[in-house]
């Protein structure tokens, strides 16, 4: 059986989410408004993340596409 869930560097299953806001170009990167918003999976054993564009669905269903 092939077990596809887990972190795909060390196959942990534990994470944290976080957020993180980033500029555009121009005006936007100018005036420092920030324009993108991404949800950071990060695996709690060895560090590796992954960014999703926040489309303001939950964290939950984030985890799942990172776990699998």
């Amino acid at each position: 059986m092939d077990d596809d869930r887990g972190c795909p560097k060390c196959g942990h299953e534990e994470t944290d989410v976080g957020e993180i806001a980033t500029t555009g170009t121009g005006l936007s990167k100018l005036f420092d408004i920030q324009t993108n918003s991404f949800n950071v999976v990060s695996c709690t054993n060895c560090g590796y993340s992954e960014l999703y564009r926040d489309r303001t669905s939950g964290s939950s269903d984030i985890v799942d596409v990172f776990l699998g």
